[in-house]
Parts: structure tokens; C-alpha cells; sequence
């Protein structure tokens, strides 16, 4: 599987927890931190982040992707609407929360993957 971290760079337990949540190894991270301008089109920036990941259009239709989503959340939603129109479905997609430990700086874990697209198809369901 590979995981495309659109947020801060992510621990050695952080991939352990994520391969063992997925049921399957992390075999590559593709980290793609943005940085958007807040005075420039939101639509064309999420494009130019998604480009610079590198992945084929086959790629993006084909290989097992999980997304680590940018932290901001006008970014994600932006970032998603472009990747469903590459990807052809939702990708499923990692919460992270943080860990009480008293301490600077936080510390995250990985809470759960949100399989997006499993999400989408129960809303369908339930508008009928």
C-alpha cells in the first residue's frame, strides 16, 4: 500500500500503526507537504499539490492508496474533490489524534482509516 501524507511527516509508529490498522505494509510514503497561498485559487493549488505527487493516471485508478489529508480543512476538501476525479471513488483516509503526554511538542497516534468511499456509498443509500 502506499500512503500520500498531505500532513506532518509521519513516525516510524505512525506507519507501524497505519499497516496494521490497513491489514497490509506500508510499502512506500509519498509525503507532499502544501503550502497553500491564501490570496491564489484554492482549486488550481490542490491540482499542483496532487501533480507533484508523481503517480501515473494508471496509478491513480490502480494502486492501493491511503491518505494522510492536509490538517486545514478547506485544503482536504479541496484536495479530495481533486483526487475522486483521478481516482475514479474516495481514497480511505487516516484520522490522526493526539496523545495526552504532557509534554511539547504534541504527540499524534493514528486513530482510525476512514474508508471515504464505503462512507459515500452508505449516504446513498440512506437518501433513497
Amino acid at each position: 500500500m502506499i500512503v500520500i501524507n498531505f500532513s506532518h511527516p509521519l513516525t516510524e509508529a505512525q506507519r507501524a500503526q497505519i499497516a496494521q490498522l490497513a491489514g497490509q505494509p506500508v510499502e512506500r510514503v509519498i509525503e507532499c507537504m502544501p503550502h497553500f497561498d491564501h490570496d491564489a485559487a484554492f482549486a488550481e493549488q490542490a491540482c499542483a499539490l496532487v501533480d507533484g505527487v508523481g503517480l501515473s493516471a494508471a496509478e491513480w485508478q490502480t494502486l492501493p492508496i491511503l491518505l494522510v489529508p492536509p490538517s486545514y480543512s478547506l485544503i482536504a476538501a479541496v484536495v479530495l474533490a481533486e483526487l475522486h476525479g483521478r481516482m475514479g471513488r474516495f481514497p480511505p483516509v487516516v484520522r490522526m489524534r493526539p496523545v495526552d503526554n504532557g509534554l511539547a511538542p504534541t504527540l499524534y497516534e493514528v486513530a482510525e482509516i476512514i474508508p471515504l468511499q464505503a462512507v459515500r456509498d452508505a449516504a446513498r443509500r440512506r437518501r433513497l
